[in-house]
């Protein structure tokens, strides 16, 4: 097997076909976009290859065959045809007002007048790109192509500061409804983004795009496929553990077929080694801010559901925090159900990476100290290792113990009670632990069930004073929660966890085995 270069960070398709990169073939996608429509719109996270894709449109719409030699389009495209195509990307650097945003369209409407000998008869952007499109029609004898990359990034540079996104967002309304007043003039149409704003908010005057986010047939349009991985880059497989490159990487999904995000493998290739790339470029701030803003449950955050209104409920004024992680790539479909007329989804994390990676960071605000957080993270290592559980107690004691008095005080999450648990889960999960949450049974639903090192341990949660006629262990035995995981043949742990929200931290930790033939309680409470 040959080795080819990675095309790390390469987003032109030219460059990738002449030089020999790895290409894994999207254009038999592209035709047949083509030929089934000619507006689209399609949201996926930063760094799935949206920009490739695009520059693949651009090369097929202008005849280049010579670039297909050998892909799906080849055989499938009208060669003797060329359209103009007129592309626009607001994916450089950081549009920080509406000034911000004219000065980038007046740079890219004057290299577009340069291409096609054209003279600026307006000032204002809308009117400028509305003659840009008909000019060019009408010089080249064709429709135009209109390519827009990153449609919505002006937006998402601004969001934490909703006066001046809002100014942002009605200049691009504004332009875009340019595409739909010279439809005319206009082949085939295509804008992706990172979110999906509202028709309402965004494109009220482009109702002729059809969104292809959740459509099955291109689920696989941006990002790598199981067969992909397989084939292409069979030549860089060896020596990695190909299950772990699963477990790391795999499981975005939109309906159709899994995919990897391309940014993350083409490192591993290079690097040989499992890391979260793809979290490490851009470190979700804004998504931080709000979770813990609104004193989010996070145990929660991997077993959510929604509608296919709520996933594209997304606007500057209307922020669903659901919508936001989907839409951003830290939530994907797990599969979908009908509730009487409606479909209904269920999300998950895509796998390992963002799990992890979005509980480290979680910690960080919720702990407050990442030198403790790193401490406490390897020591909850260490000790699950050696199954030792009097001192798996007390280390999370430490936990909340580390936490500065003024930390609660000043801080509304630390308020709810769902912090405690919250705290407690992003420890394991930000240590790429095998953990279910809110796992049904016939019983109930059992808090959380981790597994490790052989063993199975299942933890229940409890505020005292939300629950003080009862407690977690007297819970997880009553419900038998045990009896589902008995079938697996490992010793399992049944770990009954109390927190106190006046006394901010555990002040019960029961340990019990739920073995049968060994029923001996290790007590291990602590004293309130």
């Amino acid at each position: 097997m040959t080795r080819k270069k990675l095309p790390i960070g390469i987003q032109t398709f030219a460059k990738i076909r002449e030089a020999d990169y790895y290409y894994v073939d999207k254009t038999g996608i592209a035709v047949d976009l083509v030929e089934a429509g000619s507006h689209y719109f399609l949201s996926r996270p930063r760094r799935f290859g949206k920009s490739l894709f695009l520059d693949t449109l651009k090369e097929l719409f202008e005849g280049n065959q010579s670039l297909f030699k050998g892909l799906a389009a080849e055989g499938r495209w009208d060669w003797a045809v060329k359209y103009p195509v007129l592309r626009l990307s607001f994916g450089g650097g950081v549009l920080g007002s509406v000034q911000d945003l004219n000065e980038s369209l007046h740079r890219q409407f004057t290299n577009l007048e340069r291409q096609y000998q054209l003279t600026a008869e307006f000032k204002d952007t809308r009117s400028r790109f509305s003659e840009i499109i008909t000019r060019v029609a009408e010089a080249t004898g064709q429709r135009v192509v209109i390519l827009v990359d990153e449609y919505d990034k002006p937006i998402l540079d601004r969001i934490e500061d909703p006066t001046i996104a809002l100014q942002i967002r009605e200049a691009l309304k504004d332009l875009y409804s340019v595409i739909k007043d010279t439809d005319a003039h206009v082949k085939f149409a295509f804008l992706t983004g990172v979110s999906k704003f509202s028709k309402v908010s965004l494109f009220s005057g482009l109702n002729n795009l059809k969104d292809i986010t959740l459509d099955a047939r291109y689920s696989a349009i941006c990002g790598y496929t199981e067969a992909d991985v397989d084939s292409v880059f069979a030549p860089e497989l060896l020596g990695l553990d190909r299950q772990q490159i699963r477990r790391w990487y795999n499981g975005y999904n939109w309906l159709g077929e899994a995919v990897y995000n391309p940014f993350d493998l083409l490192l591993l290739f290079d690097e040989r080694q499992f890391r979260a790339f793809w979290f490490e470029t851009g470190t979700p701030t804004f998504l931080i801010k709000l979770l813990t803003a609104r004193a989010s449950f996070i145990p929660e955050l991997g077993t959510l559901r929604a509608d296919s209104e709520l996933l594209s409920t997304f606007d500057v004024d209307n922020i669903h925090t659901v919508a936001l992680m989907f839409q951003a790539g830290y939530l994907t479909i797990d599969h979908q159900s009908m509730q009487g007329q409606d479909i209904v989804y269920a999300l998950r994390y895509p796998n390992r990476e963002v799990r992890q990676s979005l509980h480290n960071s979680l910690l960080d605000v919720l702990v407050q100290s990442a030198h403790n957080r790193l401490d406490n993270r390897i020591r909850l290592y260490d000790l699950l290792a050696a199954n030792d559980l009097p001192g798996l107690q007390t280390l999370i004691t430490a936990f909340f113990a580390s936490i500065p008095t003024d930390w609660y005080r000043n801080n509304p999450i630390a308020q709810y009670e769902g912090y405690y648990a919250s705290v407690f889960y992003s420890y394991f999960a930000a240590l790429g632990l095998d953990i279910t949450v809110e796992d049904s049974s016939n019983q109930g639903r059992l808090d959380m069930a981790v597994r490790f090192g052989g063993r199975i341990y299942l933890f229940e949660f409890k505020v005292v004073e939300l629950v003080p006629e009862g407690n977690a262990m007297a819970q997880l035995k009553a419900k038998n929660y045990a009896a589902k995981y008995l079938a697996e043949g490992q010793p399992i742990y049944l770990i009954g966890v109390e927190f106190s929200k006046e006394a901010r931290n555990l002040v019960a930790f029961e340990v019990d085995s739920a073995d049968s033939v060994d029923a001996n309680t290790i007590n291990c409470l602590a004293n309130p």
